[in-house]
């Protein structure tokens, strides 16, 4: 007798309201770099950075 092995279904991504896909979020994460990089040192960038690092992080999470 074979063995079946299931395959688990894919489930569409549940967004909230201020979800953003995972290619808008890289794409605003290289435009975001970018300035970060012009503006190494400044408060300002490690505010960004961090924005766009949270930015990533919600994407990744939802598209998985």
């Amino acid at each position: 007798m074979a063995d079946i092995i299931p395959f688990r279904r894919r489930v569409e991504p549940v967004f909230e309201e201020d979800d953003i896909d995972l290619l808008t979020a890289v794409d605003a994460a290289i435009r975001d770099l970018r300035e970060i990089s012009a503006r190494w040192g400044e408060e300002a960038s490690r505010l960004q950075a961090a924005d766009c690092l949270q930015m990533l992080e919600r994407a990744f999470h939802a598209a998985v």
